[in-house]
């Protein structure tokens, strides 16, 4: 048996969820927590790899002795959480942990994840809301966001989405299906929320950018199936910044 965390962090301090040489990572500080609560080396794999920057609400990761499939522990699956967090960062919390069979996968045993991009929409910056929410200052009023509902619409199905992938990327498909996209205002905060059985590299910041452009007057909705059969990563919209998303939350 193996141990699965449900956890959340603050990505504004990280250069990503993967480990990586002189650089701070969620994986890096879940392997040191993790080692100084069971006493050795373990391997923790997660739902996914977040950019630099990016957040979770929702995040899902395993732990178990390095090379092995399995976990050694007297710990109860209830006292995890507290524990892990007693050698966490504050920007990174353990909610929840339960027992999973060895051939249990984060990844891969994925139905699906949603992930929610937020947008402050004022004419002046929130400090409070600085590396969780893109700012854009000129403001989009209710018929643009009709107009960016409109559009996400045509995300919804199984689709290449080339066009929606950082350029230079390299993966064995590019053929994603999507759940549900929709784009809602409250006040001065826009969500963009699309959930899929997987995604590519920047593919969510790229299909807001894509949004921010429809809401600009720059991309039509109706275009935007023909950017999607294009394959044209030139076609769509800008990345937008990494600070606005967050992965909300994974269906298993």
């Amino acid at each position: 048996m193996k141990i699965l965390l449900t956890l959340s962090y603050l990505g504004t301090n990280f250069s990503g969820y993967q480990v990586q040489k002189n650089a701070r990572t969620v994986q890096g500080e879940l392997n040191a927590a993790a080692r100084s609560l069971f006493g050795y080396d373990c391997d923790v794999t997660g739902c996914s790899r977040t950019d630099a920057g990016v957040h979770a609400n929702m995040f899902c990761a395993t732990v178990t002795k390095k090379g092995e499939s399995f976990l050694e522990t007297h710990i109860s699956a209830d006292r995890i959480p507290a524990a892990m967090n007693a050698h966490l960062p504050t920007d990174i919390a353990v909610d929840r942990a339960e027992w999973v069979d060895d051939d249990f996968h984060p990844r891969y045993d994925v139905k699906y994840k949603e992930y929610v991009y937020k947008i402050s929409n004022r004419p002046t910056r929130n400090p409070f809301e600085e590396g969780r929410a893109w700012h854009i200052p000129y403001i989009i009023d209710e018929k643009a966001v009709e107009k960016m509902n409109s559009a996400a619409q045509f995300y919804v199905g199984k689709h290449d989405f080339s066009a929606f992938m950082a350029s230079g990327s390299t993966v064995e498909s590019t053929v994603r299906e999507v759940n549900y996209a929709e784009v809602s205002k409250n006040g001065n905060e826009i969500i963009f929320k699309v959930a899929a059985d997987g995604f590519l590299y920047n593919m969510v910041r790229i299909m807001t950018g894509t949004l921010v452009a429809v809401a600009q007057g720059k991309i039509d909705p109706e275009d935007i199936p023909s950017i999607i059969e294009s394959c044209d990563r030139q076609r769509a919209g800008m990345t937008a910044a990494a600070e606005g998303l967050y992965l909300n939350r994974v269906v298993y």
